[in-house]
């Protein structure tokens, strides 16, 4: 049943200076190529987000801008409503993007050589704000079982923080780009094991709007008092509602001194208030966007259904690990027996699409693709086409 929002729409992105669409060339792709890769919709967002820019916009002022308590209570209204969390005004702290406060993190709670924990295939930049700050990356990496999902494995979890004496985890909770949605036993089973070592928690819940089927997303934080005595939650409204060029997180840290490192290391980094618009934007969309984001929610339901059809019964070799959330689908090419190079050609070159390879998440992730879903239906169809083609001819 059509709703209120069109996600059928076809809306022209090229020359508006998109990273997503406008860089191919620039970054070693076909000027032509189809890009399902970058993790950003290609929806227009809310109306109730744009009317709330426009008004700001015609006011022609845009000086330093702070919040007031109508943002906080917007943003504690969006986390108690959708994730049953209640969180208090001080342990906010907003910051320009998740990346940058996971980078903030990094340098307020290691050293230089420093091991700090991650669990691969995972988001690369998790990876880069590890290795350009000059600490080491240890993964805990997890595996493909029987099922089809990802596990952890716990054993392999605990030994790599006492042999590497690790103190900082980065936890990607719902997990990109293996789409797991964490259980509450796997969250309290990591939090117990980072508790007993002294290990701090930054959890990347930038996905948690984005859940499927029966699985709930647990906050971290939100599942043991003394969890909030070592974590450091990522929240943003940027991929919930389409803002990410509009550079607004908001970082909750319940620990006093956990979370006067974490601003010590803002403050040196020179950054103070955020995006005036974003500022907007992020209001407008927790107070008024849920219209928007239940249609959208399942609209990206049928893009997964419609994915699923189509592999299943014109592209068997290729297998999709079943999203429990996110909308960035981990597929599964290894049934082509190709090379990472020959896997690479092709996806580029002879279906001319730009997808995330694999091998950029982690050695784990090699073999895989990441396609992302959250595109109108007639563009996520002339993907699929033009990668059946593709495939065809390697048979």
């Amino acid at each position: 049943m059509q709703g209120k929002y069109d996600f059928d729409e076809i809306i022209n992105r090229r020359n508006t200076d998109c990273l997503k669409y406008d860089f191919a060339v620039r970054r070693g792709r076909p000027e032509n190529i189809l890009p399902l890769w970058v993790a950003d919709m290609d929806f227009k967002t809310s109306d109730k987000i744009l009317g709330a820019i426009e008004n700001r916009v015609a006011h022609g002022i845009f000086g330093y801008t702070e919040s007031r308590d109508n943002y906080f209570e917007a943003v504690s209204d969006w986390m108690k409503n959708q994730h049953h969390w209640e969180v208090k005004r001080n342990w906010l702290v907003k910051t320009p993007g998740v990346v940058f406060a996971l980078a903030m993190a990094v340098k307020a709670y290691t050293k230089e050589g420093d091991a700090v924990l991650i669990q691969q295939p995972v988001y690369y930049p998790c990876t880069e704000v590890i290795e350009d700050n000059n600490r080491k990356v240890i993964s805990n990496d997890l595996i493909l079982e029987d099922d089809g999902k990802y596990h952890i494995d716990f054993d392999d979890f605990e030994k790599k923080i006492t042999e590497q004496h690790v103190k900082l985890f980065l936890l990607c909770s719902p997990h990109n780009p293996v789409s797991r949605v964490w259980t509450k036993n796997e969250l309290l089973t990591i939090g117990d094991i980072c508790l007993k070592h002294g290990v701090i928690v930054v959890s990347d819940e930038i996905h948690e709007d984005f859940v499927f089927g029966t699985s709930k997303h647990y906050v971290f934080a939100n599942l043991k008092e003394s969890f909030q005595n070592i974590s450091i939650t990522c929240t943003s409204p940027a991929k919930t509602f389409n803002l990410a060029g509009l550079q607004v997180s908001n970082i909750f840290i319940p620990d006093s001194r956990l979370r006067g490192k974490f601003k010590l290391e803002i403050a040196a980094a020179g950054y103070s208030q955020l995006n005036t618009l974003g500022l907007t934007a992020c209001e407008a969309a927790y107070r008024d966007g849920t219209e928007w984001y239940q249609e959208l929610m399942i609209y990206l339901n049928d893009n997964i259904s419609f994915l699923r059809s189509y592999l299943k019964s014109e592209l068997p070799q290729i297998k999709m690990i079943e999203p429990e959330g996110t909308y960035l689908i981990w597929l599964d090419f290894r049934g082509l027996g190709l090379s990472e190079t020959e896997l690479e050609t092709l996806v580029v070159k002879n279906a001319n699409l730009w997808l995330d390879s694999g091998a950029i998440f982690g050695k784990t992730g090699e073999g895989f693709e990441r396609i992302n879903i959250a595109c109108p239906r007639e563009v996520l169809k002339t993907a699929l086409e033009q990668l059946k083609n593709a495939v065809k001819e390697l048979i």
